[in-house]
């Protein structure tokens, strides 16, 4: 089996992570997975939902678009047909869940943290690269908070980050991009914590039903590639 990029079945896509990539959010970041470019904005207001008035405690939610020419073809704007597809939905309540696991919100007092992950440019794994980059850029809405005094506590309980691994030609492989994506016979994504925990794994037979063997050698690919990418979000939060 060779992979259309010539990489290993265990190695990751270049992956890169700038901070403060747009001015006025309290956190910011353009997170590049191969092809694959995503800018994550965090933004804090004060005050909650009105469910969660009056508790004491702060709530993080997600929302995720892609541009118009993000992919090979044009899409219209989902603004434009008055309301979000499905697939929107689904992957912006999985960063939002996600993003919410990395934090006590007892201790973000009553604020409420809106995550934006736009997709500039679409080649696989939008949505667990939407979930790494916004992640680091949610550290950085926190320390605004710091400052502020805003904060009863440290909130950050663990580290997020999530990758793709699948079945292609018959072999588990880590980081599927595009070309990859569309051909695999099973595409599972893992959303996992830095101290080795599952957040949530999605998984889908596209052909034939993937196995128990399979399944924990696609597990181990992810974890090896989360080790890797835990490190590029240290690196990239050194000041």
């Amino acid at each position: 089996m060779k992979r259309p990029s010539g990489r290993a079945a265990d190695q990751l896509r270049s992956i890169r992570i700038t901070r403060n990539y747009t001015k006025h959010a309290e956190g910011s970041v353009l997170v590049e997975f191969g092809d694959t470019k995503v800018i994550c904005t965090v933004s804090v207001e004060s005050g909650v939902p009105r469910f969660l008035k009056g508790q004491g405690q702060g709530w993080l939610t997600a929302e995720y678009g892609m541009l118009p020419r993000a992919t090979g073809e044009r899409n219209q704007r989902e603004a434009s047909r008055g309301k979000q597809g499905g697939r929107t939905l689904e992957i912006q309540r999985l960063i939002g869940r996600s993003l919410r696991a990395a934090l006590d919100m007892s201790k973000l007092g009553e604020n409420t943290l809106y995550v934006d992950c736009d997709v500039i440019q679409a080649d696989g794994g939008t949505r667990t690269a939407s979930i790494t980059g916004a992640m680091v850029a949610l550290i950085d809405a926190l320390k605004v908070l710091k400052k502020r005094g805003a904060l009863k506590g440290e909130p950050l309980k663990q580290m997020i980050a999530a990758v793709s691994v699948g079945i292609y030609q018959g072999e588990p492989v880590l980081d599927l991009d595009y070309l990859e994506d569309s051909a695999a016979e099973t595409d599972l994504n893992v959303v996992m914590t830095n101290a080795g925990g599952f957040i949530e794994v999605q998984g889908t037979a596209e052909g034939a039903p993937f196995q128990p063997e399979e399944f924990n050698a696609m597990l181990a690919l992810a974890q090896k590639g989360m080790n890797e990418i835990f490190e590029l979000q240290k690196a990239a939060l050194v000041d």
